[in-house]
């Protein structure tokens, strides 16, 4: 296990500080292979995210012919555990363990349920379409199946992630935790870049056989980078053996959290951002397949080119936010970019663009790095210094539901709009397929919109200097 883990961090330590960002969030204590050993959870969360949001939905309503809206709701099913990340954060925090550890358990838990979801979803598929012996087995119970695995995945998902996030914040000296936080999310980038491709090429020439075998491969990989990622990671206390009686209670150590500074309105903002970049989220490879006719091949790429952008976004947010500046400000102008970003989207359709399409997508990712970090950053700096699994927890609770509503929101209103339009309820001129995915660009439009008003409050006013008019005054009160 020790050789294993050293041959995966020495080709990203070997390429220095210099070109990996957030490499000064080391420390002679928290080195960075270790750092990087532990993101290694962060790779398998965004490798699943992967396959969640960009190629399976795509696949499901392309090749399966699975109505949109069925498969929004799928891949929003998490949501139902979303909620519950400031609850795991929380106890994350408070754990009493025989063993003396806090964290491991529920990232260990959080392991087991994404393994087993995964484990699962190959013969719901089969079922669902109706592949080998399954063809006179009711529609209902590939649905539900299918259902049920996605369910596990989102909900490991949320558990590896919460804690895994508040255990690095542990090992890392207060200054260099939001750095540390910020590694952790560029290594989900990265693993959803990686993930991408290799998905791409391996689905190249696609079969339902070979995608069983993607899943499967997925899910033993989790396994084993997780297991990597947490070895030797926490130490064990003798005395988190004991309950303390005088810890606050879940309810006592969120009403603390919600007093804090513009704590309502800053996750207020946080959740219509998140809608905002994520609503398309099932809808753009579907997009490209049926209206631009890209292969799935060419729009797997498309998951790829989205956390390029956000890997982008996410290394210029650092360099800037690292010289003082403000993070909401940081969030509003990640904002203000998704503007053009869906513009393009919806042109690339009338236009016939995929590469129009694709910058946008670039686009779309870019505005949205510099949202996360920025709101991010703002969390980690506002939280009291016990209570960052819970703030870390509440961020990601927010985000995480905002992200499940605005993806079943999206397929259900692209259907919706699709229905009337094909009807001629909107007229011969929106007879198209279009039209329902262009419906949905527009409505993230205007909750890009709601959000840079919702944040305006939350940026701090530049105090402008007047000497002059100082001087001027004081002269003339002396005279």
């Amino acid at each position: 296990m020790k050789r294993l883990s050293e041959k995966l961090v020495q080709s990203w330590a070997s390429l220095g500080p210099k070109f990996l960002p957030f490499a000064d969030a080391a420390t002679p204590d928290l080195p960075l292979s270790r750092l990087l050993r532990l993101s290694l959870f962060q790779v398998s969360v965004g490798m699943a995210l992967v396959l969640l949001i960009g190629t399976l939905n795509r696949v499901m309503i392309v090749e399966l012919g699975v109505p949109a809206s069925l498969v929004a709701i799928m891949v929003s099913l998490p949501l139902v555990f979303a909620p519950f990340r400031a609850l795991i954060g929380f106890r994350s925090d408070t754990h009493r363990s025989e063993l003396g550890w806090r964290r491991v358990p529920y990232i260990w838990l959080g392991t087991l349920v994404q393994f087993g979801g995964l484990a699962v979803m190959p013969f719901a598929l089969l079922v669902l379409s109706g592949g080998g012996n399954s063809a006179s087995a009711p529609a209902w119970i590939g649905q539900a199946s299918a259902a049920l695995a996605f369910l596990f995945v989102g909900a490991g998902i949320h558990i590896t992630q919460t804690v895994g996030l508040a255990l690095a914040t542990d090992l890392a000296p207060q200054e260099s935790q939001p750095k540390v936080v910020g590694l952790m999310y560029v290594m989900l980038l990265l693993g959803m870049i990686v993930s991408a491709f290799v998905f791409a090429a391996v689905l190249e020439d696609f079969s339902p056989g070979r995608l069983i075998q993607v899943i499967q491969g997925c899910a033993i990989t989790t396994m084993i980078l997780n297991v990597i990622a947490l070895w030797k990671q926490e130490t064990r206390d003798r005395n988190r053996r004991f309950k303390n009686p005088h810890q606050p209670t879940f309810k006592q150590s969120w009403d603390l959290f919600c007093k804090g500074d513009h704590a309502i309105r800053r996750l207020t903002a946080v959740g219509l951002g998140t809608m905002a970049f994520t609503m398309e989220d099932v809808l753009l490879e579907p997009y490209g397949g049926e209206i631009l006719k890209l292969s799935v091949s060419s729009t797997t790429f498309l998951t790829a080119t989205l956390a390029i952008g956000g890997l982008i976004g996410f290394g210029l947010a650092s360099r800037v936010l690292s010289r003082g500046a403000d993070p909401f400000r940081m969030a509003s102008m990640g904002a203000l970019l998704g503007l053009p970003a869906f513009m393009a989207v919806i042109l690339a359709a009338p236009l016939a663009s995929a590469s129009l399409f694709s910058f946008g997508v670039f686009l779309i990712g870019f505005g949205g790095g510099l949202f996360g970090h920025g709101t991010l950053t703002a969390t980690m700096n506002l939280a009291p210094p016990e209570q960052r699994g819970l703030a870390l927890g509440a961020w990601g609770a927010v985000q995480a539901t905002g992200a499940g509503i605005a993806m079943a929101l999206g397929g259900v209103i692209r259907d919706l709009v699709n229905y009337f339009a094909m009807n001629s309820y909107f007229g011969p001129a929106l007879i198209d397929p279009s039209t329902g995915y262009i419906a949905v660009y527009a409505l993230e439009i205007v909750l890009l919109i709601a959000t840079i008003v919702a944040m305006a409050p939350l940026i701090k006013q530049r105090v402008l200097p007047q000497p002059l008019q100082t001087s001027s005054r004081g002269m003339g009160r002396s005279s």
